[in-house]
């Protein structure tokens, strides 16, 4: 009975889908390995010490707690890296949800960049612009990160409404929009008061929200994680991927908008208002994009360099491999979320504590994800060895009660094959068979 569960749940397809994410993770980071190994062999400056020292940060990069005494690397529970691991998550995590999203529906929402960048002008214009000797600053906070969300979902719904009525891809519009963005953004903070110009340091950034006292709670996390950026945003991203989960699956929203990405026109066929499902899609694409860059700089810590206009925010397009590594799935998209963060620390630690650069991780991301667009190839051949040691199992069980079979008490009684008379005819050797049966 326990084998029984146990090859039953093996035999699901989200079984079958967690093991393939889990393969294109380890073959990653083996890949990231040997591209360190090859870096140091093929490197005067580095040693075989420092080699070593590099793969253990491939893989346990996180746990660093810096070089002891005798100048080796330590490692153990490192808060810092942590509570950074999860604050950066907390961005990426959101648009692995909005990319998730689309994708759920038949939709590719490569526009996540610039959903991302209008949810950022929005809450940091909101979150500076409302004086907090006025209004509360904790209702600043609010009003700036509804706002975040209204502007990505409003951005996001510009190639759904394109879709919807012209049947235009949404993969050009969401381009278009992307740099459309990234000029709007520009222009609108050029022509604000909202850049620092008070730190020459600081040319072409915008005040932090603390400026005006605004800043995302921290919930405790400050104390579990001393010397972190986290705060509570990191919780409210999980909270969003549960509710994307439940609307996704659990309610009738959900199940029209999954309809119409299976087939828009068995869809509408049904009664389903597929042009209004699509819209509504982007849209909520777009605002999950748009919450993402609302969490990420309403922290109080972080700078937004707004002369964005060459250039596109690295958080949104990394929401693709998260979605494509969790397939799909809001819950999964938490777990891959805060493993692609992972990698981004272990990246600084491989620059601050060794002659290697952080951009290595970029090699296993990549490779990462190109394995998680071939996810369905290595789920099939998952599936194939199950079957063949399944058939395996059969044809040994088929065997040994073939062995057995002859001796028992059924053979004694099963009698004669039955064997055609040749003297009388096929069709009365039919017709007796029948009268006998």
């Amino acid at each position: 009975m326990k084998n029984g569960r146990l090859s039953e749940f093996a035999g699901r397809d989200g079984t079958r889908t967690v093991l393939a994410s889990i393969v294109s993770i380890l073959i990653g980071l083996v890949v990231g390995a040997i591209v360190v190994l090859i870096v140091g062999l093929t490197s005067d400056n580095i040693t075989l010490t420092g080699v070593w020292e590099g793969i253990r940060l491939i893989f346990a990069g996180i746990f660093s707690t810096g070089r002891n005494a005798a100048g080796g690397l330590s490692f153990g529970f490192n808060p810092t890296n942590v509570g950074n691991m999860l604050f950066r998550a907390t961005p990426v995590i959101m648009t692995g949800l909005s990319v998730a999203m689309a994708f759920k529906t038949g939709l590719f929402n490569i526009g996540a960049p610039g959903q991302y960048l209008m949810g950022t002008m929005a809450s940091l214009m909101l979150a500076l612009g409302i004086p907090s000797d006025v209004v509360p600053a904790g209702l600043v906070w609010i009003i700036a990160f509804l706002g975040g969300i209204l502007a990505g979902a409003v951005w996001g719904s510009i190639p759904g409404l394109l879709k919807a009525l012209l049947n235009i891809n949404e993969v050009i519009a969401c381009i278009m929009t992307n740099w459309i963005a990234a000029n709007v953004v520009t222009w609108a903070f050029d022509v604000s008061n909202f850049k620092n110009l008070a730190e020459n340091t600081k040319a072409s950034y915008v005040y932090r929200t603390t400026y005006n006292g605004v800043q995302t709670p921290k919930f405790g996390l400050d104390e579990l994680f001393p010397g972190s950026q986290v705060n509570g945003g990191i919780l409210i991203a999980i909270v969003m991927a549960i509710l994307i989960y439940i609307l996704m699956n659990k309610t009738t929203l959900g199940y029209e908008l999954r309809a119409c990405g299976s087939n828009r026109h068995a869809a509408r066929y049904a009664g389903i208002r597929d042009k209004r499902n699509i819209v509504l899609s982007m849209a909520i694409a777009g605002g999950l994009s748009g919450a993402g860059a609302a969490l990420y700089y309403l922290s109080g810590n972080t700078e937004f360099f707004w002369n964005t206009y060459q250039s596109l925010p690295d958080t949104g397009f990394n929401g693709i491999p998260v979605a494509l590594l969790a397939a799909n799935n809001p819950i999964g998209v938490v777990f891959t979320g805060i493993f692609m963060s992972m990698l981004d620390i272990a990246g600084l630690q491989l620059t601050s504590l060794t002659a290697y650069n952080e951009y290595i991780t970029d090699v296993i991301i990549a490779v990462i994800v190109y394995l998680s667009a071939f996810s369905l190839v290595i789920k099939t051949l998952i599936s194939g060895r199950r079957k063949k040691k399944a058939v395996e199992v059969q044809t040994a069980a088929a065997v040994e009660d073939g062995s057995s079979g002859p001796a028992g008490p059924e053979a004694a009684d099963s009698g004669p094959p039955d064997v055609p008379d040749p003297d009388i005819p096929e069709d009365a050797q039919s017709r007796k068979g029948g009268a006998e049966a």
